[in-house]
């Protein structure tokens, strides 16, 4: 397959890229100490699906046909437009995210990732994520991906079991599943993440372990493990309220979440955030600057960004989320450039907030120096160490104050309520889960659009 990239480095091999892109940082000099305020990952949205799952309310499409060539041109049109306008220079990760972005054409992603590259600085390091579902991607078009530029896969597995699958609507059969992610291994060692759901309608304790047991077999050195949510407008929303099918058990779903966390300890994994797990030092890099609080714009119909418009003369931090519908998404951005619907300025306590929320999700929760970034007036001390309602919540066990340096590096998450470590400011204060998380919300949340 021919794919662009006649200029910058050109895409057409993932050690090309490579290569060419050491060559040009060693050109540009080191973009490593780039400020945060110039900094930032990239998700971009495919909107469309073969079918809609029975769960899946995200923004996605299942049309009689796609103009390619149109979504193609929009994409890194408004790419250049929102790095343009955030004025971000480099560009840490590329997240292809839906819909099922393995059905576009690899040739679509290689010239958003070119674009990119040109209108900032793209690493040579850079992750570059694909969501792949087991049924759309053969081994030579998963191979084309490479070539595009992708060195990083998330699959779509959600479950081992063929009824459970035909019940949340997937396409693929565990068999499917088992042999793209083989050949997902070969093609991407080391750089494949895989999804498996819990908590599903009449799903039980021991066979959901099983599954976990055999993927751990299979897999590779990134697991997500995802809740089962119920969300209003889905099939399968419809069935548990019409009554036939039962209502997924919230203690049977905790029971499955607490097995599973401890069935991936033993086999090496660290619990980075409340639904991720990886090994072998495999944290997606993508997701970890949603969990920082890092800046990110969002590229494609209904996308959300968080950014401050810098090239636009803005100083204060937006949340940005770009029309829905892609007839009329496309529409906008070649009027406009870009088809952001919505901008909000986020204030200072609400950017706090996101920060606090964002940081305890993480085994290393929020560090002083993290802190800061944010609100360099007011220490981590300062606004929890003398609060009633924390020390109310410490009486209540569901708080952890610790004074211990170390603590900061060596914190883990278990399970029945919520950890948070304050240090004098002279000890490198930090805010994190310490030793538990609260089992009613363990892993509800999907990875960040």
């Amino acid at each position: 397959m021919a794919l662009p990239g006649t200029r910058a480095r050109g895409w057409a091999a993932a050690a090309k890229i490579a290569q060419r892109r050491r060559h040009a940082e060693g050109a540009r000099g080191s973009s490593s100490r780039a400020p945060p305020s110039s900094r930032a990952a990239l998700y971009v949205h495919w909107p469309y699906c073969e079918k809609r799952c029975s769960y899946c309310n995200f923004n996605k499409y299942v049309p009689r046909g796609v103009d390619e060539a149109a979504m193609r041109s929009c994409l890194v049109t408004e790419a250049q437009t929102l790095l343009r306008l955030s004025g971000v220079r480099r560009v840490e990760s590329v997240f292809f995210g839906g819909g099922t972005p393995s059905l576009a054409s690899p040739s679509t992603v290689a010239a958003v990732l070119e674009a990119v590259d040109q209108a900032a600085h793209l690493p040579a390091d850079s992750e570059v994520t694909l969501e792949a579902n087991p049924t759309s991607p053969s081994g030579a078009r998963l191979a084309a991906f490479g070539a595009a530029g992708v060195n990083r896969l998330s699959i779509g597995l959600q479950s081992l079991d063929d009824t459970e699958l035909q019940l949340l609507g997937r396409t693929h059969s565990a068999r499917d599943a088992l042999q793209t992610l083989a050949e997902a291994r070969r093609l991407f060692p080391g750089r494949v993440s895989v999804d498996l759901m819990l908590g599903l309608p009449a799903q039980q304790v021991g066979p959901w372990l099983g599954q976990l047991r055999m993927l751990l077999g299979r897999c590779d050195d990134h697991l997500s493990l995802y809740q089962l949510t119920l969300e209003r407008g889905t099939a399968l929303f419809t069935q548990v309220q019409r009554g036939t099918l039962p209502a997924p058990d919230p203690e049977l779903a905790a029971e499955m979440y607490q097995e599973g966390r401890a069935v991936l300890r033993e086999a090496g994994f660290r619990q980075y955030e409340v639904s991720n797990f990886a090994r072998n030092g495999a944290l997606s890099t993508h997701n970890w600057t949603y969990w920082q609080c890092g800046q990110y714009l969002g590229i494609g119909p209904g996308a959300h960004g968080r950014f401050v418009p810098q090239g636009a003369g803005g100083h204060t931090r937006e949340a940005r989320i770009q029309t829905l519908e892609p007839d009329n998404w496309m529409k906008e951005v070649m009027l406009f450039g870009h088809g952001t619907r919505r901008r909000v300025p986020l204030g200072q306590l609400e950017l706090l907030e996101e920060v606090l929320a964002m940081g305890l999700r993480t085994d290393v929760g929020i560090t002083h120096q993290h802190w800061q970034q944010f609100e360099p007036q007011l220490s981590l001390w300062d606004v929890f160490g003398a609060s009633e309602e924390v020390k109310a919540l410490l009486a209540q066990g569901l708080l952890l104050l610790d004074h211990r340096l170390e603590a900061a590096v060596s914190a883990q998450c278990q399970v029945d309520g919520l950890g948070i470590s304050v240090f004098p400011p002279k000890e490198a204060p930090a805010v994190r889960p310490s030793t538990s998380w609260d089992r009613t919300t363990c892993c509800k949340a999907k990875d960040l659009k």
